[in-house]
């Protein structure tokens, strides 16, 4: 799957909320208001896992050399997966959200 067909609208399977397509260049791939995802990689970007399970959002992190990012575990096959914040774009990650998570 071409990238450009990642970044797309949604509706968050986990709050049912209408996550729209980010307009900064990036690509969604959780929702801005509860922070919950889809286990549909295997790789960042493939859209190759089988699993498809609801990803919980576990914790806040900052990788090397990176801003911060939410730590999500699969609730069907518990994967993780770290995860970049959406911000500077329509519909920004959830601060309060946010600060809720525990430090990963």
């Amino acid at each position: 799957m071409a990238r450009r067909h990642e970044n797309t609208s949604f509706v968050c399977l986990h709050c049912a909320a209408h996550v729209p397509a980010c307009d900064n260049g990036g690509y969604r791939n959780h929702c801005p208001h509860c922070l919950w995802s889809l286990h549909v990689d295997d790789r960042p970007g493939d859209r190759a896992a089988t699993c498809q399970g609801p990803m919980r959002p576990v914790g806040l992190t900052r990788p090397r050399g990176k801003g911060l990012a939410v730590v999500h575990r699969c609730t069907s096959c518990g994967v993780r997966r770290v995860n970049c914040l959406a911000v500077d774009t329509v519909a920004p990650d959830d601060l309060d959200a946010l600060l809720r998570l525990p430090p990963a």
